[in-house]
């Protein structure tokens, strides 16, 4: 068997770096949502199109134009939410749209904000009374198109009317967002790569019209790479998808390897499951009793058997 190079006693002579690193990305996976059948649904930024994944384990393209979709999420009707974004090339379409999956009518719930278009929504997450809550961050470094000035988190209430919930500076560059099962809770990640920016998860008190409020820190990952998607447990939970094995550039390290991070509400760490890919990114949970974790990261899509179920607002839990 071979051995590592840093072991041949002249590793100089091979190599310039003991490290490899990503030269190109053929995949970024992202945006995991199950169906009430087992079906997932995730999204692949790079490739501009939303994956399905049969339960048979049959790998398919449910979406060839997607808009750039990042986050998925089934609402209480079985219709999927998705958040199309601008991030990893051209043609995102900037907006939040509602499929119906028995007839493929694709409704536009919102593209743009007191007549300016989004950023690149990036994740949602739906509340039990049909609300929808997304973020609009912007991480591709070409921000000539942008219209706003701030990136933001937005309701889109049942009759339609969208309302911007927080913004800059109370928060940096949100990213994942989930509630607890009550709906009194709004937890949102916010994800900086700038020098001394933000890798933390906020909770804000979320009133019965769904206003946040009193700001606290949950858990905070700095100076490692911070949290991208994260859901809630029936316990209430969170499940967070965070961390990289090696750091991206000068202002995060690698001290939060990546896998998903269980903490509770008070901010303690439960623990870890360790995710063998990096550029972890997102979460749903599935199956029949809401205990199977899938999980993408990097070009895959993983799974595994949990304790605990899943919360979500569609399907119901089994059993």
């Amino acid at each position: 068997m071979p051995r590592d190079l840093e072991h041949l006693g002249l590793p100089n002579e091979y190599v310039t770096e003991m490290h490899v690193a990503t030269a190109a990305s053929v995949a970024f996976t992202e945006g995991p949502a199950v169906d009430a059948e087992g079906n997932v649904f995730f999204s692949d930024i790079v490739n501009n199109r939303i994956m399905r994944r049969a339960v048979d384990g049959t790998l398919s393209v449910w979406r060839a134009d997607s808009g750039r979709a990042n986050g998925n999420m089934f609402d209480a009707q079985g219709r999927l939410v998705t958040c199309e974004g601008a991030e990893f090339g051209d043609g995102g379409r900037r907006r939040i749209t509602r499929t119906d999956m028995r007839t493929g009518a694709v409704e536009a719930l919102t593209d743009r904000y007191d007549g300016k278009r989004y950023n690149s929504p990036n994740d949602l997450v739906i509340d039990n009374h049909g609300r929808i809550y997304f973020t609009d961050p912007r991480y591709k470094a070409d921000r000539s198109d942008l219209e706003m000035d701030v990136e933001a988190v937005y309701r889109i209430d049942p009759d339609g009317r969208v309302t911007r919930i927080l913004q800059q500076p109370i928060i940096q560059k949100p990213n994942g967002i989930t509630i607890s099962p009550d709906n009194r809770t709004l937890y949102l990640v916010d994800s900086s790569p700038t020098p001394g920016g933000n890798r933390k998860i906020w909770a804000f008190d979320l009133s019965t019209d769904g206003v946040p409020s009193n700001r606290r820190v949950v858990f905070d990952f700095a100076p490692g790479r911070g949290a991208d998607g994260m859901r809630t447990d029936v316990d209430g939970n969170l499940w967070i998808a965070a961390g990289i094995s090696r750091a991206r550039h000068a202002n995060e390290t690698a001290e939060v390897p990546p896998g998903v991070y269980v903490v509770t509400p008070k901010g303690e760490l439960l623990g870890r499951i360790p995710v063998p890919e990096d550029a972890i990114t997102n979460l749903a949970f599935g199956g029949p009793d809401l205990k199977t974790l899938y999980i993408v990261s990097g070009k895959s899509l993983f799974s595994i058997r949990v304790n605990v179920a899943g919360h979500v607002v569609y399907p119901r839990r089994q059993g």
